[in-house]
């Protein structure tokens, strides 16, 4: 599949005037689109309705729970044969930021279409966020570096790999406490079509190099 060419990590010295902005915008947004849906009222992504649910279980901090879970969801890697890289990190550390400036300074919309409106944009900006970063080719978070790498590793298309990984997260966090709502639920299924739909124009590509002797165009 064209679009696994953004599972391909590029070392940071090639273009890293290019991709780092590219990498650092995407993750900035994944954690705006984040805030966008929690504002939203309307029901959590699934992982973050994971997040919540384990939250209530233990007693623990959101951002705790996050960044444990990020650490299991790692070791996953190990059989999918993943490495991570800057992006990986920045994943954990600026996607954190990101979420909690926007809570800061994005207030809370009153009325049932406002909070419909920035639900579905933050849907959206979370595929093009997602797209962005992994097509930086600078490493994929713990969570979608987990989905890309079964991509990888089966063949089968991002779209089915990712809708299927959100459900199930989903339903493990409804079980365990976790809010469900349309806004839950229009993401699970939306997520994995949106992602591929956007991850070809976002995928950073290396030029061929000129042959020896030849003009650089």
């Amino acid at each position: 599949m064209a679009t696994l060419t953004a599972l391909d990590q590029v070392p940071v010295r090639v273009a890293p005037a290019r991709r780092l902005p590219q990498l650092f915008a995407g993750l900035w947004l994944y954690g705006a689109s984040m805030a966008m849906q929690i504002r939203a009222t309307l029901g959590l992504n699934p992982w973050d309705v994971l997040h919540e649910g384990l939250e209530k279980r233990t007693g623990l901090s959101f951002g705790l729970i996050t960044a444990i879970t990020g650490v299991l969801v790692l070791l996953v890697w190990i059989p999918l044969k993943q490495k991570p890289g800057i992006g990986t990190i920045g994943n954990v550390v600026l996607i954190a930021v990101s979420v909690d400036v926007t809570l800061a300074i994005l207030p809370a919309p009153g009325g049932l279409l406002p909070r419909i409106t920035l639900m579905t944009l933050g849907i959206v900006l979370n595929a093009v966020a997602f797209a962005a970063y992994v097509g930086s080719r600078l490493g994929a978070g713990p969570r979608d570096g987990m989905v890309t790498g079964f991509c990888r590793r089966t063949g089968v298309s991002l779209r089915l790999t990712r809708t299927v990984v959100e459900l199930v997260v989903l339903g493990t966090g409804w079980l365990l406490g976790g809010t469900v709502g349309i806004g839950t639920i229009l993401y699970a299924l939306g997520i994995g079509p949106l992602s591929q739909l956007f991850l070809p124009a976002l995928t950073w590509r290396e030029r061929s190099r000129p042959a020896c002797g030849s003009p650089r165009t």
